[in-house]
């Protein structure tokens, strides 16, 4: 316990002691650095830490390899090697590892933590600013409250890396985020850097209801269609006078350094929020995450998609996935799905425990376990060890190094941070989990897990791990 909390304390002091040697020191200063961070970006820095080897544990790594007495090495927050028989740096902390497991850190894709924050109360509903069907220009993080003890839970099962989604009560619900699931303060301490923003959109039944009953659009299925296409048809003419704005502004450039005294700038287009959104999504720079789940109507999106000149990342919750899995795997989109969650409403009525296989299945199959809930973000592993299960059942002999990649490359991957996490390979974050066995079991629990190289869960020492005031 004392070598636990002195750890700790080290880690902590460490970075402090980094921090107080990068802080500005005059006014002057100060005021250039806060100018030069763009606004609501990521404050996020790795904590210094000691180097780590685990050994002689079954490791699977997520690219569908499994090592078993295999070694894991951690230095500077980093996966420096994987393999056998590595050898331990000078200073490093050993843990030997035989019969237990080592996977990367889960992600999970669909969470409203910090936005539907626990306990549920009125006052932490702050997932669904469903005052319009479409909300493109709202910000999840700006509703982020990073002390939901719920975070604290799923880091004890496991998940290193979330994104943070609105809710479904809108077309277009507005951008989602993705973190580290670390300690915080403010969101933008957890901001996972260099992730790009997701956008939510809903299908089918939520939005639908929620509008129809206020007597105004959409009140059916084709009302939210015209109403995606209406809003993506306003952002193309968004983007187009912005366009030729820029073209104005690059003439009178070139006439002013030509010596014509006379040119006039041209004033620029309103800057309106909703549009530079979904123009963002139309440039590639964000990435559309679709809560779908009827086979038609995920095609359906997909054609949107096609008219506008966008990608769909994700299909969230698509209970009937398995119905078009190989034009999702053609086009390279991922299926985020749960193992055996269905028929709770009409539109969620023909699952099968076997979607998840099937999504699988193909070459180039894109499959994702999600959560959507703040009791299953504890067990992605036993939630992707019954979809294994029902699909070994059906013949598709689904080795677990495969189905680890549902919890940790595929969402990665779907994120677009699959460079960074997801993998235990050379130079990605040491995002880590020792399991006590194998993680496909209802037995298993976390040990320990490591966010860039930082024990920051040990169940062993469970009074050393992060504590939400909240949960006190």
């Amino acid at each position: 316990m004392r070598t636990v909390l002195a750890t700790l304390a080290s880690v902590l002091a460490a970075a402090c002691a980094a921090q107080s040697q990068s802080t500005p020191e005059t006014p002057l200063e100060r005021a250039a650095e806060k100018t030069a961070r763009a606004p609501f970006s990521s404050t996020y820095a790795a904590p210094v830490s000691a180097p780590t080897l685990i050994r002689n544990a079954t490791v699977l790594t997520g690219t569908g390899a499994r090592i078993d007495g295999g070694d894991v090495l951690l230095v500077d927050g980093r996966i420096a090697a994987v393999g056998q028989s590595l050898s331990a740096p000078e200073g490093a902390t050993v843990i030997d590892a035989s019969g237990r497991w080592v996977t990367p850190g889960l992600i999970d894709v669909h969470s409203h933590m910090g936005v539907y924050a626990s306990p549920g109360t009125n006052s932490a509903s702050d997932g669904n600013e469903a005052t319009d069907p479409v909300t493109a220009q709202v910000w999840a993080e700006h509703s982020v409250w990073p002390q939901d003890p719920g975070l604290e839970a799923a880091l004890q099962g496991g998940v290193t890396s979330l994104q943070i989604l609105p809710g479904s009560a809108n077309l277009i619900g507005g951008r989602g985020v993705t973190v580290k699931n670390v300690p915080a303060t403010t969101y933008q301490a957890m901001k996972f850097p260099g992730a790009p923003h997701g956008l939510k959109m809903a299908c089918g039944e939520n939005p639908k209801r929620v509008y129809g009953r206020k007597g105004q659009l959409p009140s059916t299925r084709m009302g939210n269609v015209a109403g995606y296409r209406q809003a993506f048809a306003d952002a193309q003419d968004y983007m187009e006078s912005w366009k030729e704005y820029d073209t104005k502004l690059a003439k009178f450039e070139k006439d002013k350094a030509g010596g014509d005294e006379e040119a006039t700038p041209p004033k620029p287009p309103k800057r309106d929020l909703q549009l530079e959104s979904l123009a963002e999504v139309m440039r590639g720079n964000l990435l559309v995450h679709n809560h779908c789940y009827r086979a038609d109507e995920m095609a359906t999106m997909l054609d949107v998609a096609q008219e506008f000149g966008f990608k769909i990342a994700a299909f969230h919750h698509g209970v009937e996935t398995y119905k078009l899995a190989g034009r999702l795997a053609q086009e390279g989109v991922c299926g985020a799905l749960w193992a055996d969650w269905w028929g709770f409403k009409m539109e969620a009525y023909d699952g099968i425990q076997e979607n998840i296989a099937f999504v699988d299945a193909p070459e180039g199959g894109c499959a994702i376990v999600h959560s959507d809930s703040e009791e299953g973000i504890q067990r992605l592993n036993q939630e992707a060890a019954k979809a294994m299960t029902r699909g070994n059942l059906a013949g598709f002999s689904i080795a677990p190094e495969r189905a680890v990649r549902w919890i940790t490359a595929n969402p990665a991957k779907s994120l677009g941070i699959l460079d960074q996490t997801g993998t235990l390979e050379a130079g990605k974050m040491a995002d880590v989990i020792i399991w006590n066995g194998t993680p496909f079991s209802v037995y298993a629990l976390a040990d320990q897990v490591f966010v860039d190289g930082v024990l920051l869960y040990d169940r062993a020492h469970p009074a050393a791990r992060p504590r939400s005031d909240f949960s006190l």
